[in-house]
């Protein structure tokens, strides 16, 4: 009868190995050998993990070090580099301010040698004009003076015409350097009569011509410049031909000055015909303008009831995606999942798509074209307080009467209207400009301020130099109620206004 001589199991039919054990204690000796070397091949491998552990410690304490030290020599390079740079910038800013500084004084002496040169040139063509036209022999030549001989500092003019193109910054200034050339001629050939009989002459026929020229001017219309021009040529041969048969001693000379003069008159022609031009100008481009906010108002319609569409259709695509949502909440079958996300993912897309029209639709209904006006009302709020402010209407002058109707007790001026395409922004930097002198600092739709017409026809002129100015406060209702005197007035209650309006053009603005 065998037995294990390691578990002491025994019996008739029991088997054990040549060692005497059982197959049980051979299998449990097996793995316990087993076990035996995988715990000696751990405690190997913690060695080997230890070892390595250190050998990783040292290299990242070294390269450590190492970066720390380039890191801080590069910090020192990158130092002194800033330093130079920071020297080189500033020497740069220090020399562009020697050429900034340079470039403006440069720009002031181009500025005044171009008015010098125009003036010259101004008396250049004059006398050229004369040579041509009014020299003739046998008289003789008188010596045509220096060209590039500097002009001393013209005269200017005692007495400013009330013409037109004063209300225009630009033309005044054309008007008023063409006037002292004119001034300067006109004193520099008073100089050369003698005689004192002579000298009456040529101060009649001077002050003649001046007359004529400003019936001239004030006669002038648009389409009418050539007829005016003709004017201008036929008053200086009269005054030639006059000049001629009285004094044959002084014809020579006072041909010569009506011819330079003629030239000069038909500039101050021509600059007043340039208001008119301008007016042509903006009155074609009100019609433009008019029309296109007629466009515009059409548009806005036809926007209006495409953005209603397309809110309709945004709001049909939000509620099938909801529906599609809680679809796929209540769903446990993959393929119907499958099918619901990408249904959902297309609704998704047709959605943005849906609200990319409707931003587009907002974009295009915000129009920017309409007038800009500069009032006032001497009457009711004197003569430092004006109202710039911003119209779409098809007519500003409407929005001018309505402001003032029965809340005021006097119609307002108008200084200024400015059609541009680019009203809201004209408006809003005008005022920034003003912000300061509001009268009303809190509700900032009452567009009051406190300022003086010179400020404001400056202001104009910098933002929109082709603008036309009226620095007149007429008043003219005022000025006749103030003149007529006290009578007897009879209260009549039907005759009453209520003075409450509510300005509905400001509360949209």
């Amino acid at each position: 009868m065998a037995k294990c001589s390691r578990c002491g199991k025994g019996g008739i039919f029991f088997k054990v190995n040549d060692q005497g054990i059982c197959p049980d204690c051979e299998k449990q000796a097996t793995e316990e050998n087993r076990l035996k070397n995988l715990k000696y091949e751990t405690e190997l491998l913690q060695k080997i993990l230890s070892d390595q552990q250190s050998l990783y410690q040292d290299i990242h304490k070294k390269a450590t070090e190492k970066a720390l030290a380039d890191l801080s020599q590069s910090k020192t390079q990158i130092e002194v580099e800033l330093n130079t740079y920071t020297q080189q910038l500033q020497s740069c800013k220090t020399e562009l301010a020697e050429i900034t500084s340079q470039l403006e004084k440069t720009n002031k002496d181009v500025i005044s040698n171009a008015k010098k040169l125009l003036r010259i040139k101004s008396l250049y063509k004059s006398i050229e004009h004369a040579t041509k036209v009014f020299f003739q022999p046998p008289y003789d030549a008188e010596i045509v003076p220096n060209v590039d001989q500097d002009i001393e500092e013209l005269l200017s003019p005692t007495v400013e015409l009330k013409l037109n193109c004063m209300n225009v910054k630009k033309l005044k200034q054309e008007f008023s350097d063409n006037k002292k050339v004119i001034v300067d001629l006109v004193n520099k050939y008073s100089d050369r009569y003698t005689t004192k009989a002579n000298k009456v002459i040529y101060q009649l026929i001077v002050i003649a011509m001046e007359a004529e020229l400003q019936n001239i001017l004030f006669s002038i219309r648009f389409d009418k410049l050539e007829t005016a021009i003709d004017n201008v040529r036929k008053m200086t041969w009269k005054f030639s031909r006059i000049a001629t048969e009285g004094n044959q001693n002084i014809a020579n000379t006072i041909n010569k000055f009506i011819g330079e003069i003629e030239y000069l008159y038909i500039e101050a022609v021509k600059i007043e015909y340039e208001y008119f031009v301008q007016q042509e100008r903006i009155k074609e481009e009100q019609r433009a303008l008019r029309e296109q906010i007629r466009q515009e108002a059409a548009e806005r319609k036809l926007l209006e009831q495409q953005r209603k569409q397309i809110e309709k259709e945004e709001q049909k695509y939000i509620n099938e995606i909801e529906q599609v949502n809680e679809q796929l909440k209540a769903s446990a079958d993959p393929a119907m999942i499958t099918v619901l996300e990408t249904r959902l993912i297309e609704l998704k897309e047709q959605l943005e798509n849906v609200e990319m029209k409707k931003e587009d639709i907002i974009s295009l209904q915000n129009g920017k074209a309409g007038s800009v006006y500069v009032i006032s009302n001497l009457g009711a709020f004197g003569e430092k307080m004006f109202k710039v402010g911003m119209t779409r209407r098809l007519n500003p002058q409407d929005r001018i009467n309505e402001l003032g109707d029965a809340s005021v007790p006097f119609p307002f001026d108008i200084h200024c209207m400015i059609f541009s395409d680019e009203a809201v922004g004209l408006e809003n930097n005008l005022h920034k400009e003003l912000n300061d002198r509001r009268v009303n600092k809190v509700n900032l739709r009452k567009e009051f301020f406190y300022t003086t017409i010179d400020e404001l026809e400056e202001m104009v002129y910098k933002f929109q130099p082709s603008a036309t100015f009226n620095r007149t406060l007429l008043a003219e209702q005022y000025h006749q109620s103030m003149s007529i005197s006290e009578v007897p007035f009879e209260y009549n209650a039907e005759n009453e206004v209520d003075e409450e309006e509510i300005d509905e053009e400001d509360e949209k603005k």
